[in-house]
């Protein structure tokens, strides 16, 4: 699989290791979801007041949150010119959000950004939380991929 991952840091604070994490987890996501061909997707790092801008905006809720995802291909058929990527769509990160919610769930950073940046991947794929059935099937994806990698809790 060629994967083409954009990783943009609005904030300035994404050390190279975590750039390097992030985009690693999301290839090994990639691997397991069996994402097949050409595949790209853009990730942003980004402050409360952009994320709370773009929660608004696009999903009505003038409040501050972790992660967005934009699927490209949401509930669509994939109709793929050949040569060309699969747009999977975007995932937006606030990471003073992860820092604060690392402090409160007592774990790393790291571990804070590669969950936010799987949960934000398997919203492209079209994963959902909206019941409590989806929710648990979601997050026990995220948990498996997390620690396939190596990350723990």
């Amino acid at each position: 699989m060629a994967m083409i991952i954009d990783i943009q840091d609005e904030t300035e604070k994404l050390t190279t290791q975590q750039y390097e994490l992030i985009e690693n987890v999301i290839r090994k996501a990639a691997d397991m979801e069996n994402v097949k061909g050409k595949a790209e997707l853009s990730i942003t790092i980004v402050s409360k007041e952009s994320i709370r801008l773009i929660n608004k905006d696009y999903r009505g809720k003038d409040s501050i949150t972790d992660v967005v995802s934009f699927a490209l291909n949401d509930g669509e058929d994939q109709h793929f010119i050949d040569g060309m990527p699969n747009l999977l769509g975007d995932i937006i990160i606030s990471y003073p959000v992860a820092e604060e919610q690392a402090l409160e769930y007592n774990h790393s950073l790291e571990r804070e950004l590669s969950f936010l940046a799987v949960h934000g991947f398997l919203h492209l794929l079209g994963y959902t939380h909206d019941t409590e059935k989806e929710e648990k099937t979601m997050f026990e994806r995220q948990e498996t991929i997390l620690k396939s990698y190596g990350i723990q809790r």
